[in-house]
C-alpha cells in the first residue's frame, strides 16, 4: 500500500454540529480519535462566528491531547486564532494561492477540493498540500456537487497528480478499501462516524478496512 511520506493520514473525519445529530460534538470527536481517526476537520457553515470559535477552541484541546491535526474549513480567521494545523477550502472559497501569501498559512497545511478535472491544472492545486476528491459517490450531506467521481475518477486523478488524495463522499466500511485501491491516500467521512451510534467502533472498523 502506498502512503505518501508527507501525508501520513489514512482516516480523516469532517465533523460538524449538524452531522452529530444531537450527540455531543466533542465526545464524538474524542471517540473517533480513539477509534483511529488521524486528522480532523471542523466544518461549520451554519454556526455563528463566536460559537464556531468557541467550538474550534474546545476541539483543538482534544486534538492536541492526542496529537491529531485539526483543520478548519474555509475560515482563515478562526484557523489562525486557534493555531489550527491548517485550512480546507473549496472551489468557491478563498483560493489557496491567496492563503499562501498570508504569513500564517505559509507553513500550514492547505487542503483543496477538486470538483472538476480542470482544477488539476490550476495554480491552486500546485500550492495545496492535499486534494480532496469530492464527492466520490453522491451523498445527502452535500447536494450542490458537480461531479460524481466514482472509482474510475480517483484512478484518473491519481495518474494526473502526485499530490496526496483524500477521497470524500458517501464512504463507509464497505467501500473504503476499493477507494484506497483505486488510488486515494486517505478516506474522509462525515456521517459514517458522526452519525454512528458508536463513533469509536465505526472509526475502528473503517481504519481496519483501510489497513488490511
Amino acid at each position: 500500500m502506498k502512503v505518501h511520506s508527507h501525508f501520513p493520514y489514512l482516516l480523516y473525519l469532517v465533523i460538524s454540529e449538524e452531522a452529530c445529530r444531537g450527540k455531543n460534538l466533542l465526545q464524538v470527536a474524542e471517540q473517533a480519535i480513539q477509534g483511529g481517526v488521524d486528522i480532523l476537520q471542523l466544518r461549520e457553515k451554519q454556526l455563528a462566528e463566536p460559537l464556531f470559535l468557541e467550538r474550534a477552541k474546545q476541539l483543538r484541546e482534544i486534538t492536541e491531547k492526542y496529537s491529531v491535526p485539526l483543520i478548519i474549513n474555509d475560515n482563515p480567521k478562526i484557523a489562525s486564532r486557534i493555531n489550527a494545523a491548517g485550512i480546507h477550502v473549496g472551489n468557491n472559497d478563498i483560493p489557496p494561492t491567496i492563503l499562501r501569501q498570508d504569513s500564517y498559512f505559509k507553513e500550514k497545511m492547505i487542503g483543496y477540493s477538486i470538483e472538476y478535472q480542470t482544477q488539476l491544472d490550476n495554480a491552486q492545486t500546485t500550492v495545496s498540500d492535499y486534494l480532496a476528491i469530492s464527492p466520490v459517490f453522491r451523498t445527502d450531506t452535500k447536494k450542490d456537487t458537480v461531479t460524481e467521481w466514482g472509482l474510475e475518477g480517483i484512478s484518473k486523478i491519481r495518474q494526473l497528480t502526485q499530490k496526496p488524495l483524500v477521497a470524500i463522499g458517501n464512504l463507509h466500511a464497505k467501500n473504503a478499501k476499493a477507494v484506497i485501491q483505486a488510488g486515494a491516500d486517505c478516506i474522509a467521512v462525515v456521517s459514517a462516524i458522526c452519525g454512528a451510534d458508536q463513533p469509536q467502533k465505526a472509526a475502528y472498523e473503517l481504519k481496519n478496512e483501510i489497513l488490511t
